[in-house]
């Protein structure tokens, strides 16, 4: 049956609902409760009252059989012409799909399945569009990410996933606030593309007749807060960044940023292993998670490497190699025809970094001795000045989180901001930003500042493919 015949058989359906005088959209409905507690404390002729969407109706001749979903469950109703009186004719024009409150009394079928026989229905909304053929849930991709709401009905694991999520972010706040970090916020619309490499989404404010950016990253706004005396603070913000997408990347994401006075990289390392490692066993029960057809091990302690002495062993480089030299040794290594945009020595990093991604392993690994000239915001190491006090850990082979002994010393800020700019292969759009130099003048405890990557933390811990999967409304192309 074509969608116009549908909708317009609904419609009908519809008006004939409303001459019944039965609202086909009605209104408040309370005292309810959650399928899966009706479930949970059943008893033979018990009242019950659930709302829900219908998911199936079953016509046994003189009598239906439905299935009712709400939030926790589902359920199954019957539905009886001697019961409901006057009201079979107002069930009669019940389609699946359709938002409904029934009251009634609970009993176990002959074949032992735990029922409602409904002995008052209300229509609480109509539907005017088919669920999915047969409910065998919604496969394709496409709609399934444009139309969610619908992805959403068809697919309860879908759901449980975006539960699941909530879940994870809840756990970080109570994790952090437990241990006397301040939850802030910081501004997504700024003056100055800046906080990390990107390329940033630009627009105009009319008011001030100037240009304005999509927040990068919050890390220079949330350093002002530490110089202001808010010693421990995070934010679970949104980022933008105008580039790719894959199954890894969506120009819209998820970060938890903090930042500790007083602290350290080490600090840093040490907050990683216990939030993740107990974050991980809070939504799934263990420390070894199913991801992919792969066992992760969050067990702390992860694994450290050294990325300096990786990419020595990998590439013989070293960090003060020139641009050109670094590019010849990758060749020597790994031949192959390498273009880059602009000969520096972040362009081929990225070249060394993708290429050592193949070499990932599933559990966490913490990289730590990253090349100083990557890492403008971070201190140095002491005993080598080439290499930041810095870390990355990865997780299946996705980077997750990024962390400084941040880098407080206002004049070496500077030059270091200064030196990035030049090597910067990214935008051409970011400047340094003075106010936030001017902030580190007032002075700045030592501190150490961690990113966590929400959505890709979301996906490990719901064995999801892809960052898509654990995003409500993921951009998408305009359909035609």
């Amino acid at each position: 049956m074509e969608m116009d015949e549908i909708r317009r058989i609904r419609i009908e359906k519809r008006d004939a609902l409303q001459a019944l005088g039965q609202a086909p959209y009605g209104g408040r409905f309370l005292g309810t409760e959650a399928i899966a507690a009706v479930l949970a404390n059943f008893a033979e002729e018990k009242p019950a009252l659930v709302a829900g969407r219908v998911m199936a109706l079953r016509d046994h001749g003189k009598v239906f059989f439905g299935d009712l979903m709400d939030r926790t469950g589902r359920m199954q109703l019957f539905f009886k012409e001697a019961v409901l009186g006057e009201q079979w004719a107002a069930f009669k024009l019940i389609d699946i799909g359709d938002i409904i409150g029934v009251e009634g009394d609970l009993f176990t079928t002959k074949m032992g399945q735990q029922s409602l026989r409904v002995k008052k229905l209300t229509v609480l909304s109509k539907s005017m569009m088919t669920l999915p053929e047969k409910w065998h849930g919604l496969k394709d991709i496409d709609i399934r990410y444009r139309q969610r709401y619908v992805d959403m009905i068809a697919n309860p694991e879908v759901r449980d996933v975006f539960i699941k999520r909530s879940r994870i972010v809840t756990f970080i706040r109570n994790f952090l606030d437990t241990r006397n970090f301040l939850e802030v916020e910081t501004p997504m619309l700024q003056t100055q593309a800046g906080g990390a490499r990107g390329r940033p989404f630009q627009s105009k404010h009319n008011a001030y007749d100037m240009d304005v950016f999509l927040r990068i990253a919050p890390e220079l706004y949330l350093k002002r807060l530490l110089v202001g005396g808010l010693e421990r603070v995070y934010e679970i913000n949104r980022n933008f960044r105008n580039e790719g997408v894959s199954t890894r990347h969506n120009p819209e994401f998820t970060m938890l940023e903090m930042y500790q006075a007083y602290g350290d990289m080490q600090d840093m390392m040490d907050i990683t292993e216990t939030l993740v490692s107990s974050l991980a066993k809070e939504i799934t029960g263990d420390y070894k998670v199913q991801y992919q057809g792969h066992t992760i091990d969050f067990t702390a302690p992860w694994k450290r490497v050294s990325f300096a002495g990786l990419v020595k062993d990998k590439f013989d480089i070293d960090p003060d190699d020139t641009a050109e030299a670094m590019l010849d040794k990758v060749k020597i290594k790994r031949p192959g025809n390498y273009k880059v945009a602009k000969l520096t020595k972040s362009a081929i990093m990225k070249i060394v970094e993708e290429v050592l991604d193949e070499d990932a392993t599933m559990d966490p690994v913490f990289f730590t001795d990253y090349f100083t000239f990557l890492c403008p915001l971070a201190k140095t190491d002491p005993a080598n000045a080439a290499l930041s006090k810095r870390f990355e850990f990865f997780i299946a082979g996705m980077e997750v989180g990024n962390a400084y002994s941040e880098l407080n010393d206002p004049e070496e800020q500077r030059t270091r901001l200064l030196e990035d700019l030049q090597d910067d292969t990214e935008t051409g759009l970011r400047n340094i930003d003075e106010d936030f130099v001017r902030a580190l003048d007032y002075g700045m405890p030592p501190a150490g500042g961690l990113g966590i990557g929400i959505d890709r933390l979301v996906m490990l811990l719901t064995d999801s493919a892809s960052i898509r999967d654990v995003i409500l409304f993921p951009l998408m192309k305009p359909q035609e």
